[in-house]
């Protein structure tokens, strides 16, 4: 298969269109990160998703609306969601709710729910009307692998796999979206991102975090494998082992390899005779670059270097989610 990257027109949407309609799968992009996309209503296209990213098949996906799309024939909606509706969609928000069976079991593993996002990418608005129908897609990378911010990341992963990719430029906020379960009468956090516990809890007066116990399903993607991971060897240092981190870099060097320091910008100014991915200073810059500089460090790199940032909450919480399982880790441990 000819793997085509496209901008967005009303020639390749209509295309993207005949393509969903015969079950195919198109990337496209987000503001977030690129996803890869199938009618969330046919049961062979949504299986065609899992079969080419090799993703477990308890994992769900999210179905992607466009702002206009009445998501009421999707899902029952609580009274109180409304009011986090109108604040951050669109936006990277995903919501969910108790499902009400229209789409593929397959888009939520056989779990009551469905998750449901609104992107504000015109790219994503724009291949979500010509589409018309709702759309399941997660990130359009390998099972695993770091999740892409660019359509050529996407044509490296899946270049001969899927016929056409939206492109909409870089994803500038760099991390997936927030998944919040809206199914009881406090929403839960499932999974970290832009849109903070804080935010929400401004909104509806309270949010907690929801912890994945031993043996439970997923609610959502992200929640139970390790994600992100860049293909090169890695190591990975607190933010409080400097000089351990540098010590491996050294001791990488040595032995003839290549080492890449990843790290915040203050730590970055100290080491500049390094080889540095400088995620940036604030949370906001360190989510936007993650994984454009973690795909860029396993194309370069022998070794892989990590040092977590010293932030903690608010957009934190998400750039450290993605940061820590890209190294095996786990916030428990660093």
């Amino acid at each position: 298969m000819n793997t085509r990257i496209l901008p967005v027109t009303s020639e390749s949407l209509a295309w993207a269109k005949e393509l969903i309609a015969a079950g195919e799968v198109v990337a496209f992009h987000t503001e977030t990160v690129y996803g890869l996309g199938a009618d969330a209503r046919n049961d062979r296209a949504v299986k065609k998703i899992f079969e080419l990213k090799g993703r477990p098949a308890d994992n769900p996906l999210i179905a992607h609306v466009h702002t206009g799309y009445d998501i009421s024939t999707l899902v029952e909606t609580p009274a109180w969601t409304a009011r986090l509706r109108e604040k951050f969609l669109p936006g990277p928000l995903t919501m969910v709710y108790p499902s009400k069976g229209v789409v593929s079991p397959y888009v939520s593993c056989g779990l009551p729910t469905l998750s449901i996002r609104v992107p504000s990418s015109p790219t994503a608005q724009a291949f979500l009307r010509a589409v018309g129908c709702p759309v399941a897609a997660p990130s359009a990378n390998r099972s695993k692998h770091v999740s892409p911010v660019t359509a050529q990341h996407v044509y490296d992963d899946f270049a001969g796999d899927i016929p056409l990719i939206l492109d909409g430029g870089a994803s500038q906020g760099g991390i997936e979206s927030t998944v919040l379960d809206c199914t009881g009468s406090v929403p839960l956090i499932l999974r970290a991102g832009l849109v903070t516990r804080e935010m929400i809890a401004a909104e509806v007066g309270a949010c907690e975090n929801y912890t994945l116990h031993a043996g439970e399903r997923p609610k959502s993607p992200g929640m139970a494998y390790r994600h992100y991971a860049p293909s090169c060897r890695t190591a990975f240092f607190g933010a409080d082992e400097q000089k351990a981190a540098i010590r491996c870099y050294r001791e990488e060097t040595g032995r003839g390899g290549v080492p890449m320091l990843l790290c915040e910008h203050a730590v970055a100014a100290k080491h500049s005779d390094c080889r540095l991915l400088d995620l940036g200073a604030t949370p906001e810059e360190m989510a936007a670059n993650l994984y454009a500089h973690l795909r860029t460090g396993e194309r370069a790199a022998t070794l892989l270097i990590g040092i977590d940032p010293r932030a903690r909450g608010g957009v934190m919480e998400g750039v450290r989610n993605r940061l820590l399982r890209a190294f095996g880790r786990n916030a428990e441990e660093k």
